[in-house]
């Protein structure tokens, strides 16, 4: 079906209001988005502004939407030679030092009072499971754990995936010590310590492998 004129007047002015929330976000952060303030810079009113988004929250989960499936895809992209955990955590990495404020709005702290509708659930759900294929695909990591048959009783998060425990596990190791050593990395923490974070990311990949 034709967009009307109208129809892409309003995706442009969409599309502007999330370009000056991210400026607001990058100057100081998800908690203080204002869309009186993204209206005040556009030359806007408030009640203007309002006709293209219901509120603040409405706004964000648009942005975390976009930061989702930009993540999605980026993964799937990586996958799409096959299932490989090196390949996927580099592209993750990349994704990551690309945009560090888009990183931080879904891997960082929340947003005080904001709840994720379930189709971000459902974005997020998509990545992982890209990673479980990537972790199935590998040979068993070892012997079993306690962890192990704790994990296959909740195993909700992977949303019917039937990767077997073993690979459960490690998806949830690549996941955690992967983002861990991305979110220090991206605030600045390994500034002045004189190592590359690049090789040390590389380092954890590799021991994830082992």
């Amino acid at each position: 079906m034709t967009e009307t004129p109208r129809e892409r007047y309003r995706a442009q002015v969409r599309t502007e209001i999330k370009e000056r929330a991210w400026e607001q976000i990058a100057a100081a952060g998800a908690s203080a988005l204002s869309l009186n303030a993204v209206a005040k810079q556009m030359g806007m009113s408030g009640p203007a502004l309002y006709r293209y988004f219901a509120g603040r929250d409405e706004l964000i989960t648009e942005l975390i939407r976009d930061a989702y499936r930009s993540l999605a895809d980026a993964l799937r992209t990586a996958a799409e030679p096959g299932p490989d955990l090196t390949v996927l955590a580099h592209a993750l990495r990349e994704w990551a030092l690309a945009d560090p404020h888009r990183y931080f709005l879904v891997y960082g702290t929340p947003v005080p009072g904001y709840h994720a509708p379930d189709d971000i659930t459902g974005i997020a759900s998509e990545i992982m499971a890209t990673l479980l294929d990537a972790c199935a695909a590998l040979p068993p990591a070892g012997p079993g754990t306690p962890f192990d048959a704790h994990i296959e009783d909740h195993r909700k998060w992977a949303a019917g995936h039937p990767a077997p425990p073993a690979a459960l596990r490690r998806a949830l190791a690549c996941w955690t010590r992967l983002h861990g050593v991305l979110s220090l990395e991206l605030a600045g923490h390994f500034t002045g310590m004189e190592f590359d974070p690049a090789l040390l990311f590389a380092a954890e990949v590799d021991e994830l492998l082992a």
